[in-house]
């Protein structure tokens, strides 16, 4: 007898380490800097551990829908914090080697470098967690084993 199936929660499906990335760069972009640099902490703490727990909770649930969600969602992490990297990057250089005054670019101070590196290896490690669950669930699928 077939087991019925069923959708997957949103709460599963919901990119909680990218939505705290996004947020990070937003309003690293928006707010003032010197109110910024002063509340770092407290909006790393508010966006870092809640997407941890909310991340650790996809790893008991192996489903492919949630492995390919969970793949594509963090390239998409790698990706904007990629660019965000390399912007700033490039306004270092051209401040520092070419120059030239009054090009618009993307500063990240320290600790959103550091913050935007945490969120990373979170993704890192509940991918390495998720792989882990689904090489477990093919391999109770194995006669062999």
């Amino acid at each position: 007898m077939a087991m019925p199936t069923t959708k997957p929660s949103t709460f599963l499906l919901f990119p909680w380490g990218l939505l705290s990335i996004v947020l990070v760069l937003g309003l690293n972009l928006t707010l003032n800097n010197e109110w910024f640099s002063k509340n770092w902490s407290w909006i790393a703490l508010v966006l870092i551990i809640p997407a941890a727990i909310l991340e650790n909770f996809k790893v008991g649930y192996s489903t492919m829908r949630i492995m390919f969600m969970k793949v594509v969602y963090s390239l998409i992490s790698f990706l904007l914090v990629g660019m965000a990297f390399g912007s700033a990057l490039n306004g270092w250089h051209i401040a520092r080697f070419q120059k030239i005054e009054g090009v618009k670019t993307i500063t990240l101070p320290w600790y959103v470098l550091l913050a935007l590196g945490v969120l990373l290896l979170i993704q890192v490690a509940q991918l390495f967690s998720m792989l882990k669950a689904v090489k477990r669930e093919f391999m109770q699928l194995d006669p062999d084993q």
